[in-house]
């Protein structure tokens, strides 16, 4: 990427901004899955707080971001979102790359993620990176993807 690009981690005058990226990034799937998904309806003001929220700023707009958590044995992706504006552009491969070198720092040798069984273009997505398919689960009349990496530390 030859884009004047910064990733910073998010604090809590982010919250709206977050929300606001999320919430668009998200709208694709309102009509997928009939709802808005979890995402969509988080309280980023206590994610900010309680998780780790990286923000991906592409000439100096806020154009991506990935929020983990650290569980006791692995990280955990619980959001990646990318601003339709700037979708196509690697931002998702890169914050994903950004997630392991995370993971690595934290000790850990494992990331997993989750997401909904229908959308398909984000699983194929986190496959391309090497993740695989660990169990699906019921949720809300749908199914979650559960889906995990081996990182080398």
């Amino acid at each position: 990427m030859s884009e004047a690009w910064e990733l910073r981690q998010a604090v809590a005058s982010d919250a709206a901004d977050i929300r606001k990226l999320t919430r668009e990034a998200y709208a694709k799937w309102v009509p997928v899955i009939g709802r808005e998904p979890k995402p969509m309806t988080a309280d980023y003001a206590e994610a900010v707080r309680q998780h780790r929220i990286d923000l991906l700023y592409l000439e100096g707009a806020l154009a991506a971001l990935i929020e983990t958590i650290l569980e006791a044995d692995h990280l955990l992706v619980e959001n990646v979102a990318v601003s339709p504006a700037f979708q196509g552009r690697g931002l998702g491969r890169k914050l994903m790359a950004h997630a392991e070198q995370i993971a690595a720092s934290s000790g850990y040798g494992e990331i997993r993620l989750y997401t909904n069984k229908l959308f398909a273009e984000n699983i194929r997505f986190y496959m391309a990176q090497s993740y695989r398919v660990e169990r699906e689960e019921p949720f809300k009349g749908g199914f979650i993807t559960h889906m995990s990496k081996r990182i080398g530390l």
